[in-house]
């Protein structure tokens, strides 16, 4: 894919563009994370994947049909694959521990857990087959989708208006905040946990936007989302297994 600031265009309805990408993720995951967590499992499914559609065709859109600039393959560069493995691995790894031994019998742990189960459950995920299938679309195609979301075009764009640090920075809360939504879900706005996965989970970002901007390419920061992806859904594996049937 072409950098989306490859030809700047600093207009007002770039700029408008731009605000409306990096709140839209928190609008989508309080209508289907909230609003529509008491409906049946086929209306959440639905409202899921339309929301994820309208967000995912914003950046395409507006680059591609508005904008007219021409598509290219988005691995420019495989400089940034050992890097984003090592960081992906790490996380993985250490999330993986930090399940095993401190947060699988921790008390504050025990309501959270439930709050994950309780949203499997609502989402109709209760069979194993149907949560691998769940954890391998988001370990292989969300995890480029929101690389390509937030990298690729909140980021790139983000450059056009400040400065590469401060890009990295805005780009990555952005990407924390519709996070903090989940992890209030299930945690609670007020307890510690939420905020310091979230900040976890913005370190992620800030890790990924520095290596886009190193590599010019998707494959690294992808890579290493899609590992660390990975061990999340081995963690809810282990939290909703008594749940799946079949």
């Amino acid at each position: 894919m072409s950098s989306p600031d490859n030809h700047p265009q600093k207009s007002r309805a770039d700029l408008i563009a731009l605000v409306v990408a990096i709140v839209l993720p928190s609008l989508i995951t309080w209508a289907y994370f909230f609003k529509a967590e008491s409906a049946e499992a086929g209306v959440q499914q639905a409202v899921f994947a339309v929301a994820k559609v309208f967000q995912f065709a914003l950046p395409a859109v507006w680059v591609f049909l508005i904008q007219r600039k021409r598509f290219e393959w988005f691995a420019r560069s495989k400089a940034g694959l050992g890097i984003g493995l090592a960081f992906g691995v790490v996380v993985a790894v250490a999330g993986l521990a930090l399940f095993h031994f401190v947060l699988r019998d921790a008390p504050f742990f025990a309501p959270a857990a439930e709050q994950i189960r309780a949203k499997v459950a609502g989402m109709g995920m209760n069979t194993p087959l149907k949560y691998v299938c769940l954890g391998l679309f988001y370990t292989v195609f969300h995890s480029l989708l929101e690389e390509y979301y937030w990298r690729w075009f909140v980021f790139q764009k983000l450059k056009n208006w400040v400065s590469v640090n401060s890009a990295i920075v805005i780009s990555s809360l952005g990407f924390m905040a519709h996070h903090v939504l989940v992890l209030g879900k299930f945690f609670g706005f007020a307890h510690w946990a939420t905020w310091v996965f979230s900040l976890a989970v913005a370190t992620g970002g800030l890790a990924w936007a520095w290596l886009y901007q190193r590599s010019d390419s998707l494959l690294g920061p992808w890579l290493s989302h899609a590992v660390v992806d990975a061990g999340i859904f081995l963690i809810g594996y282990q939290l909703v297994a008594n749940l799946l049937v079949g």
